[in-house]
C-alpha cells in the first residue's frame, strides 16, 4: 500500500511539473521575484507569433461586398412591382392577395409576449371576426362557383359523394377553358387573364395563421373552434369524415376503424389483435394531444378556453386528412408562409421526402418536428409540452409507415389500368396521362409520384411572388384526398386538370380532359 501511494505521489508531481513547463512555454507568466520591483515575463508563443492575447475573440476581416447586388438578374427574383409585406402583427387583417407582396419580416422569431393580456387579445379577435370572414367569403366567391355539385354515382372509399367541377371561375371576357389554354403565358400575364382561383390561396387570417379546422370536425370537437376566424371551404369539397384506415400489414381486415374516429379513448379497442404493441404505442402518441403555438393553455391561444392542444390525428384523422389547414412551418416571414392543406398519411411508406418544401427524409424525423410550434424552438421553450425522445418518434414512424392507400380495383399489379375492367373513357385517360397530358413526368406508377420536388413557375402567368419547388404528392387515392395542390386551391379533379393543362401548355380538348379526369378517379 505504501509503494502504491509513493508511486501515485511521483506520478502527480511529474505531471504537475510537465504541465507547468508547457504553460510556461506556450502562455507565459508574469511574476515578481522577492526584493525586486520589476516584473519578469517568460517568453511566450504569443510574442513569438505576434498574436495579441488581450483579444478574447479574434475579429474577422471585413466581408466582400458587391454594390450591384440589387440589380434584378435572376429569373425568379422578386418583380419590382411587388409591394413590401405590411408590418403585420398577429391578429391584424391583411390583404387577401398576399401573392402580390414580397420581402422579409422583422424577425424569424415569435414570442408569447406578443400577446400582453388574453382578455384584450380575445375581445379583439371576437370583435373583428365578422369583418374577417366577410372579406374572406367575398374573395372566395370571386374565385369559385361553390355550388357543391356532386357525381351521380361515384363516392369516396366509404360513402361520401365526389364533388365535380370546375369550380374556378373563368376570367371576364374568356368564354371557355380551351380559349384560355390557347394563349401563351406571356399573353395571359399581359392581359391579366390568369384565373384568380388558380392563384395562391392565403389563410383567412394569415397574420395569425396556424391550424384551422373545418365545420365537420368542429361539430364533434367544439373545443377546437377559434374565436378569431372560421374555415373557408364548404364541407362538400373536403374528405369524408371519419375516413377509413387501411393497413399494409392487414389488408384482409379492410377498414380497421369500423367507421369510428380513432381517439385516445378507443384506439386499443379498435386495433387490438391487428397491431403489434410497438405499433399501438406509436398510435397512442399519434392520438395524444400536445400543446401547439396557438392551441394551448397560455394567453397565446385562439380558443376561448385553455386547450390541451392538438393530436397528429386531429388533422390527419384516421391516418388520412380532415382538410384542416395551417401555414408552412419551414418559411419566414409569416406573410410569406404558404397555406398548407393537411396531406394524407396514406402511403407514406412509398415516399422519399416529407413536408412541403424541406425534404425531410424519414418518418421518425417528420414525427419529431412536425409543425406544432411553426418551426420556432423559442415558442416550444415558452409553451412547452411536446418533447419527444427518439424511441417515441421511432414508434410514431412505425405506425405512420403501415397506413395504406384505399383499394383501387381497376389497377393491376404494376399500378397501371386493368383494361379488362376499364371503360373506353378511362383507357383514353390513361393514354393521355402517359402521353399528351405529360402527367407521368412527375407522377410515376405504381404510387404516381417521383419522390422529389418540382417548381411549376406559375409566376410566368401573372404578377406574383415565386413559390419555388414543392413536393410531388402521390396520386393514389386521389378522389379521397381533395382539395388539391399544396394550399387546397383546386377544389375538384376537374379544376386540377384545367390548371395543369394551362401550366404545362398541353392544350387538351374538352373530351380529353373528361377522359383524363375519369382515369384519375380510378387511382
Amino acid at each position: 500500500m505504501g509503494r502504491m501511494k509513493f508511486r501515485e505521489l511521483i506520478f502527480v508531481s511529474t505531471f504537475a511539473a510537465l504541465l507547468s513547463m508547457v504553460l510556461y512555454q506556450t502562455v507565459g507568466f508574469s511574476y515578481k521575484k522577492p526584493g525586486k520591483s520589476k516584473p519578469t515575463t517568460a517568453p511566450s508563443a504569443a510574442k513569438k507569433y505576434h498574436v495579441d492575447t488581450k483579444d478574447v475573440v479574434l475579429s474577422d476581416t471585413p466581408a466582400a461586398y458587391d454594390p450591384t447586388w440589387k440589380k434584378k438578374r435572376y429569373p425568379q427574383q422578386a418583380d419590382p412591382r411587388l409591394k413590401p409585406f405590411p408590418n403585420a402583427k398577429p391578429g391584424d387583417i391583411v390583404p387577401q392577395r398576399l401573392y402580390l407582396f414580397t420581402g422579409r419580416s422583422a424577425s424569424s422569431w415569435g414570442y408569447v409576449d406578443n400577446i400582453v393580456h388574453f382578455g384584450t387579445w380575445y375581445k379583439r379577435g371576437v370583435a373583428q371576426k365578422a369583418k374577417v370572414m366577410k372579406l374572406r367569403m367575398d374573395y372566395m366567391k370571386l374565385r369559385y362557383n361553390l355550388s357543391c355539385k356532386t357525381h351521380s354515382t361515384l363516392t369516396m372509399a366509404r360513402s361520401k359523394p365526389i364533388p365535380v367541377g370546375p369550380t374556378v371561375r373563368l376570367p371576364k371576357g374568356v368564354k371557355s377553358w380551351e380559349q384560355l389554354a390557347a394563349m401563351s403565358p406571356a399573353e395571359i400575364h399581359k392581359k391579366g387573364l390568369f384565373p384568380e382561383g388558380f392563384r395562391d390561396l392565403s389563410h383567412p387570417l394569415h397574420s395569425t395563421g396556424h391550424m384551422l379546422f373545418p365545420k365537420s370536425w368542429l361539430k364533434v370537437h367544439p373545443e377546437d373552434k377559434r374565436f378569431d376566424v372560421d374555415f373557408d371551404i364548404p364541407n362538400c369539397y373536403l374528405p369524408e369524415f371519419p375516413p377509413p384506415l387501411f393497413l399494409t400489414t392487414r389488408p384482409d381486415l379492410g377498414d380497421i376503424s369500423k367507421g369510428k374516429e380513432i381517439t385516445l379513448s378507443n384506439f386499443r379497442e379498435l386495433t387490438d389483435g391487428a397491431l403489434t404493441p410497438e405499433q399501438q404505442e406509436g398510435l397512442r402518441l399519434m392520438v395524444t394531444k400536445f400543446p401547439t403555438t396557438w392551441f394551448n393553455y397560455t394567453k397565446h391561444r385562439v380558443t376561448k378556453m385553455p386547450s390541451r392542444g392538438v393530436s397528429c390525428f386531429g388533422c390527419h384523422v384516421n391516418g388520412h386528412t380532415n382538410g384542416a389547414i395551417a401555414l408552412d412551418p419551414g418559411t419566414r416571414g409569416t406573410l410569406a408562409r404558404q397555406r398548407t392543406d393537411t396531406p394524407s398519411l396514406r402511403g407514406n411508406y412509398a415516399l422519399n421526402i416529407f413536408s412541403l418544401k424541406r425534404s425531410i427524409r424519414s418518418l421518425d424525423h417528420f414525427s419529431e418536428i412536425e409543425e406544432y410550434f411553426d418551426g420556432d424552438q423559442g415558442m416550444l421553450a415558452q409553451i412547452g409540452g411536446r418533447r419527444l425522445d427518439k424511441p417515441s418518434t421511432n414508434k410514431m414512424g412505425d405506425i405512420n409507415g403501415i397506413i395504406d392507400f384505399p383499394p383501387a380495383p381497376k389497377l393491376n399489379l404494376l399500378g397501371r389500368l386493368d383494361h379488362s375492367k376499364a371503360t373506353a373513357q378511362e383507357k383514353l385517360g390513361e393514354k393521355l396521362f402517359f402521353g399528351k397530358a405529360q402527367c407521368s413526368h412527375c407522377h410515376k406508377p405504381p404510387y404516381y409520384t417521383d419522390g422529389t420536388m418540382h417548381d411549376l413557375k406559375a409566376e410566368r402567368f401573372h404578377l406574383s411572388r415565386a413559390v419555388g419547388p414543392v413536393k410531388t404528392p402521390p396520386l393514389r387515392g386521389l378522389k379521397d384526398s381533395l382539395p388539391y395542390l399544396h394550399d387546397g386551391r383546386l377544389l375538384t379533379i376537374e379544376d386540377t386538370v384545367e390548371y395543369f393543362n394551362l401550366i404545362l401548355g398541353t392544350r387538351l380538348t374538352a373530351k380529353e380532359k373528361k377522359a383524363l379526369t375519369a382515369f384519375l378517379r380510378t387511382l
